[in-house]
């Protein structure tokens, strides 16, 4: 599809960028169309793009022996997926997308040659990345810590954040990777969310039906989370 100057600015990395800059960078991005399951880049795998999400939502997973994946971060329209990045270089998880959406795909060139500029997208992209460890080191704890109905709301309202719609599709199979849990579990924990009104999960498709309620059965990894991302783009210009 045609990519416009308006439409980078659903990413709010991208957003945050002067007119000027996003329109220099136009002719090296191109958007993609990422339904459920589509894989980025795998472990190891050397990564010749990044990718801006301008809607959906990308995990970074760690694919162990016997099959099993771990995430250990979520990628929204507030971020950029595949850096840190060197030219050649590659990172030790897999990103897939796991809500789709669309994303504003950049080759590495070009990325690596607007940030060494020591512009804003350098600025952006060195405030960015404190933000995606912390994200990082606070879901560990909170995989740790956390009740699966916290750990969901988490995710939900962070999802919920970045589609910026109240439906969107979420496998049951997805959800029990996130939770670390069987099916039965994820069944339980979504059951127990929507019986008290919070979410409708039917078919694959979640709905937000109370935004409030769902951010106070969420643990505090949410906001904290969220703080950190907003912080990002807040604090520039």
């Amino acid at each position: 599809m045609e990519l416009t100057e308006v439409d980078l600015r659903a990413n709010r990395i991208l957003g945050a960028l002067s007119t000027r800059t996003r329109e220099r960078l136009l002719p090296a991005v191109t958007v993609l169309t990422l339904p459920i399951k589509v894989v980025l880049f795998e472990p190891s795998q050397v990564i010749d793009a990044v990718h801006f999400p301008l809607d959906g939502v990308i995990s970074l997973v760690t694919p162990l022996e016997d099959g099993t994946i771990v995430e250990v971060a979520t990628i929204g329209n507030e971020g950029i997926v595949g850096v840190p990045i060197l030219q050649g270089g590659s990172l030790a998880v897999r990103a897939i997308s796991q809500v789709p959406g669309h994303a504003a795909r950049m080759a590495v060139a070009p990325f690596l040659a607007e940030v060494g500029r020591g512009g804003e997208l350098g600025t952006l992209v060195s405030r960015y990345l404190p933000a995606l460890l912390g994200q990082v080191a606070q879901a560990a704890a909170c995989n740790r810590l956390h009740t699966n109905e916290e750990r969901l709301s988490r995710w939900l309202l962070m999802s919920h954040d970045r589609v910026g719609v109240d439906q969107f599709p979420i496998t049951h199979e997805f959800l029990g990777q996130m939770l670390g849990s069987r099916r039965a579990t994820v069944t339980l924990s979504a059951g127990i969310l929507q019986a008290a009104g919070l979410i409708r999960y039917h078919r694959g498709l979640v709905t937000i039906l109370d935004r409030v309620g769902l951010e106070e059965v969420a643990c505090e990894c949410y906001s904290v989370i969220k703080r950190e991302l907003d912080q990002v783009v807040d604090g520039h210009g």
